[in-house]
C-alpha cells in the first residue's frame, strides 16, 4: 500500500511521519526548474515538491492542484508566504490542462505527478486509507460520493474479485471476496480492522513480508478513488498544456502505475512497436515526447534508508516537442480500467 508521503521509520501503511518528498531532487532536475517558468504539481500534497520548485528560482510560478481538502487547508500558509507565484486549485489532475486554463495560462513548462496517497492520508485513521490503525472504511480523496465501505457492502462477488486481483495484484482475489459476501450478510463492513481481521484470517504473512491485507486495501482505494484513470487523463492533459521544451516528470510507487507511465512514454517518444507479424506495420506518427530519463530512476540507498516509502518509487520524464498532441492511447486507457468495463467499452485485454 505504498503512497507518496514519506517519512523516516515507518513502513508504508505506519505510524505518523514528517512529510519528505520522494526524489526531491531529481525530480528538480528533471523538470529543470532553475530556468524559471510555469510549473503544475498536479499532487499537491503537503507542498514539498512546489516549495522546491518555488525556492528554485525568483520567476518561477506553480499551478498547484490536489483533490483532498484537508490538503488546500494545509496549504494556506505556503499560498500567503508565496503570494502571486503560487496558485492552489482545488481539483483532480485529470483535470490539470482546464484548471491552467481557467487560470489564464495556455501553455507551462513542467508537470510534475507523484502517484498514490500520501502520509498525511495514510497516518489519520479517520480516513480510512490504513489498515494499521482502525478507523471508518472510507478511503475518499475528495472525502465525497462512494467509500470504501459502500464498495464492500454493495459490489457483487465477480466486481470484488477483480478489484482486488487487477488493481491490487491479489492472488487470492477470489477468496477474499467470497469471505467477505459471506461475512456481510451477518454484519456490514464499517472499519478498516473489521475488513483487515477478515483478510488476515484468510491469507498467512510471510515471515517479514507485507501485511497480507495490504493488497486488498490498495485495489480498494485505487478502484475508490479511481486512481488510474486519473492517471491516464493526466498524462493526455499534460500533453495538452505542455510547451515545446516542456518537461512533464511522474513519480510512481507500483508496478500499475508505472506501466502506465512507460506504455505512454514509449508510445509518445515512437518506441512502441509498430506492427508484428499478425499485424500490418502502420505509419507512427511523430513523437510528441523525448526522453529526459534513460529508463526509470529510483531512489539512492541513502533515501531509502531515511525513508523506507521511497523504496519502491520510479520516475519516468520526457521533454515535449513542438508535434500536436495526439489522441488518446486506448492502449493504457484499458489498463486503466478492469475487464469488464473494458468489455464494454468493445475493448480486449
Amino acid at each position: 500500500m505504498m503512497g507518496r508521503g514519506d517519512g523516516p521509520g515507518a513502513g508504508a501503511a505506519g505510524g505518523p511521519t514528517r512529510h519528505v518528498p520522494v526524489l526531491l531532487a531529481e525530480v528538480c532536475d528533471a523538470l529543470d526548474v532553475k530556468r524559471g517558468g510555469l510549473y503544475i504539481d498536479g499532487t499537491f500534497g503537503a507542498g514539498g515538491y512546489t516549495r522546491a520548485i518555488l525556492d528554485a528560482h525568483p520567476q518561477n510560478k506553480v499551478i498547484a492542484i490536489d483533490r483532498d481538502p484537508d490538503a488546500i487547508a494545509g496549504g494556506a500558509a505556503l499560498t500567503a508566504k508565496f503570494k502571486k507565484r503560487l496558485m492552489l486549485v482545488p481539483g483532480r489532475f485529470g483535470d490539470l490542462d482546464a484548471i491552467a486554463r481557467a487560470q489564464g495560462f495556455e501553455a507551462v513548462d513542467g508537470v510534475v505527478l507523484d502517484i498514490g496517497v500520501s502520509s498525511m492520508q495514510l497516518d489519520q485513521a479517520e480516513r480510512g486509507f490504513s489498515f494499521r490503525n482502525d478507523g471508518p472504511l472510507d478511503m475518499r480523496m475528495e472525502q465525497e460520493g462512494p467509500s470504501a465501505a459502500d464498495i464492500v457492502n454493495e459490489s457483487s462477488e465477480t466486481e470484488l474479485a477483480d478489484i482486488f486481483y487487477h488493481y491490487g495484484e491479489e492472488r487470492r482475489a477470489r477468496a477474499v471476496a467470497r469471505a467477505i459476501i459471506e461475512a456481510r450478510r451477518r454484519e456490514p463492513f464499517q472499519t478498516t480492522r473489521q475488513l483487515a481481521d477478515l483478510v488476515a484470517s484468510l491469507i498467512r504473512q510471510e515471515p517479514g513480508g507485507i501485511h497480507p491485507a495490504t493488497r486488498v486495501f490498495q485495489g480498494l482505494r485505487i478502484a475508490v478513488n479511481d486512481e488510474l484513470g486519473e492517471l491516464v487523463r493526466a498524462l493526455h492533459a499534460a500533453e495538452r498544456i505542455l510547451k515545446p521544451g516542456g518537461r512533464l516528470v511522474v513519480v510512481t510507487f507500483h508496478s500499475l502505475e508505472d506501466r502506465i507511465v512507460k506504455q505512454f512514454f514509449a508510445a509518445r517518444t515512437g518506441r512502441m512497436p509498430s506492427g508484428s507479424r499478425h499485424m500490418p506495420t502502420m505509419a507512427a506518427p511523430e513523437p510528441t515526447f523525448e526522453a529526459v530519463t534513460k529508463g526509470p530512476v529510483g531512489p539512492s540507498e541513502q533515501e531509502m534508508a531515511r525513508n523506507p516509502r521511497a523504496r519502491s518509487a520510479k520516475l519516468r520524464a520526457g521533454s515535449r516537442t513542438s508535434e500536436p498532441p495526439q489522441e488518446p492511447l486506448s492502449a493504457i486507457t484499458m489498463l486503466a480500467e478492469l475487464p469488464q468495463t473494458a468489455e464494454k467499452r468493445g475493448g480486449r485485454r
